[in-house]
């Protein structure tokens, strides 16, 4: 009955037996057995060489990888409903101690490369004017859409043109990739993708996250502002296990399969309701006050999303038998 977040959903069993195994004494921080595979085990999935850090939440991830990518003195192009604009408390300024949030308008909240060469050709080469050196997408982006790969590239090429890192916040990469059916190389750096925050905790996770360097170079630095941010946790097997048994035999992307399937259903119950098309785990719907209040009596819980507008979220862990009562109360309104 509860469809308000995907981070209030339970914890996958396969990760807390995970947490269980790596309760034995190992070195501590990110020195251990658990925490000394994590590269081997993201190049495998990437198909590529990459540095992974873990860290405890996406916000310390998306902010450390625009750290890495942009000095106090630059800008950060984003859309204005970004997650680091709106949902972040500011974080992405204090990581990189002062850099802008550059905002830009887009369709389902998306970038496209023809703003954002825009929007970089109105800037003065000048001391007076803030420069950016970094472009931020969200994939699935805040209102559920995706980015397929030649999208992402689309904007990879404006971001090399002009010598932007380009950011990827994966808060739900599994879902975007789940949806897509493509590999996560072709949606990271086979398209241009600098450096994606990879999000497990709203994907059947507790609380690990990572972070995955394309380019290593961007690493070096981040394993100093990561301990000076005070994410360099003492015992960081638990998060580095929690991780592992996430991309063990793909659960990652089962669990998203799974959300994703759940939100198609009650997508089909919604019709015209629909704000946006659902390609992830998320679903906009037009609501009146009555109406909201009518579901909420059913004991259905969600978010209201402006006026006369909801949001609701699908988990790994909602059943067709967990889904298929909102969706007939849906069809009833």
């Amino acid at each position: 009955m509860r469809f308000f977040s995907d981070n209030a959903a339970s914890v996958h069993p396969r990760l807390l037996d995970a947490i269980a195994q790596a309760n034995a004494p190992d070195s501590a921080y990110d020195g251990d057995a658990l925490s000394m595979q994590l590269n081997a085990a993201f190049s495998d999935l990437f198909e590529t060489e990459v540095e992974a850090l873990w860290v405890a939440t996406g916000t310390a991830a998306n902010s450390l990888a625009l750290a890495a990518m942009c000095q106090p003195h630059q800008g950060i192009i984003c859309h204005r409903e970004a997650h680091i604009e709106q949902d972040e408390a500011g974080a992405p300024g204090f990581f990189t101690g002062g850099a802008k949030l550059m905002l830009l308008d887009g369709d389902g909240a998306k970038l496209s490369p023809e703003t954002v060469e825009a929007h970089c050709a109105a800037i003065r080469d000048d001391v007076h004017q803030v420069q950016p050196a970094a472009v931020s997408i969200t994939n699935a982006s805040e209102y559920g859409m995706v980015y397929p790969p030649h999208e992402v590239a689309g904007l990879a090429e404006i971001c090399k043109a002009r010598g932007l890192g380009l950011h990827m916040d994966g808060a739900r990469f599994a879902n975007a990739v789940a949806t897509l059916g493509c590999s996560p190389a072709d949606l990271t750096w086979k398209a241009g993708v600098d450096a994606l925050s990879f999000g497990f905790v709203k994907n059947g996770g507790m609380s690990a996250e990572a972070l995955i360097f394309f380019d290593r170079k961007l690493a070096a630095d981040t394993h100093y502002r990561r301990k000076r941010a005070g994410h360099l946790q003492s015992k960081g097997r638990f998060l580095a296990a929690q991780i592992l048994a996430m991309i063990e035999n793909d659960l990652w992307l089962d669990n998203a399969r799974a959300a994703n399937v759940g939100a198609q259903s009650i997508a089909a119950a919604a019709g015209d309701r629909l704000i946006y098309p659902v390609e992830a785990n998320e679903i906009f719907l037009r609501l009146s006050a009555d109406e909201a209040a009518r579901l909420r009596g059913l004991g259905f819980d969600f978010y209201d999303w402006g006026k006369g507008q909801a949001r609701l979220v699908t988990s790994w862990n909602q059943s067709a038998e967990d889904i298929r009562p909102l969706a007939d109360a849906i069809t009833a309104l």
